[in-house]
C-alpha cells in the first residue's frame, strides 16, 4: 500500500478545493439562469392576465349588444308563430 504524506494529502486537498471552487460557479450560474426563467414566467403571467381582462371587457360588450338586440327585437311587429311553416 502507497505511503501516504502530508504532500499527497495535500495535493489531494488543492484538487478536492479546486472541484468544490468549480461547482459554487455551476450553481451560481444556475441560480442566475433559474433567476431569468422565473423572470420569463412572470412576465407570461402577467400578459395572459392581460388576456383575461380583455376578453372579459370584449364579453361584457357583447353581452351588452346582444340586450340591446333582443330589446329591438321585441319592439318589431313580429308575425304570429305558425307552426306549418
Amino acid at each position: 500500500m502507497a505511503e501516504v504524506t502530508n504532500q499527497l494529502m495535500y495535493e489531494l486537498l488543492q484538487r478536492v478545493h479546486e472541484q468544490v471552487s468549480e461547482l459554487r460557479q455551476d450553481v451560481a450560474e444556475l441560480k442566475r439562469e433559474l433567476n431569468v426563467v422565473r423572470g420569463h414566467m412572470i412576465g407570461i403571467q402577467s400578459d395572459i392576465h392581460n388576456i383575461y381582462g380583455i376578453l372579459a371587457r370584449r364579453d361584457e360588450r357583447l353581452d351588452r349588444i346582444e340586450r340591446r338586440l333582443e330589446i329591438r327585437e321585441f319592439s318589431e311587429v313580429q308575425p304570429p308563430f305558425d307552426p306549418r311553416s
